[in-house]
């Protein structure tokens, strides 16, 4: 059985979003406002939030500054991870990141199959682990987001989860 277990504590874990994008401020970030919404819903916290540019070096700086945050226990990206030149989020994820987590993107292209048919093939939706930090990127659309988080990430980031959960883990993510 699988589902949240009322019996166990919630322990809210801190946040850091990111929006890549050439052409999104703050004003209109959809994307990064729901992401905002949805984590602080589920009872998270937000503990910073960046808009950058499509650039690997800028991502790759920001992650790495929120990697060796220890006020910072997850990374969501949105956006950069298509198929344009310009789209560089997952090699900015692959200077990064020690342990990939292959199932979020198969998962997340799997669940999108079904809002998206086979466009969802364009996406690079990935994840990993750095430095005990978990990082996930995921598209710019704001469905995507919502999609990601509400059927993958929230239930993940719920130490309520069973039979298994990312939070659970967090402890353990820096043994040698």
């Amino acid at each position: 059985m699988f589902g949240i277990d009322e019996s166990r504590p919630f322990k809210p874990v801190h946040l850091a979003i990111l929006t890549v994008s050439d052409t999104r401020t703050f004003e209109n970030d959809a994307s990064g406002d729901a992401l905002v919404e949805r984590v602080t819903t589920a009872g998270h916290s937000v503990v910073d939030r960046k808009l950058l540019r499509d650039d690997v070096p800028s991502i790759v700086g920001q992650l790495r500054v929120w990697i060796d945050d220890p006020n910072v226990d997850v990374v969501i990206v949105t956006g950069g991870t298509g198929l344009t030149g310009r789209d560089v989020t997952p090699e900015a994820f692959a200077a990064v990141v020690e342990k990939e987590i292959p199932g979020f993107g198969e998962l997340f292209r799997m669940l999108s199959y079904k809002s998206i048919g086979t466009s969802t093939i364009q996406s690079r939706a990935t994840a990993g682990v750095a430095k005990g930090t978990y990082l996930f990127a995921v598209p710019g659309s704001t469905s995507a987001c919502r999609e990601a988080w509400d059927d993958i990430l929230r239930p993940q980031l719920d130490s309520r989860h069973r039979p298994c959960n990312f939070v659970e883990l967090l402890p353990r993510l820096r043994e040698v």
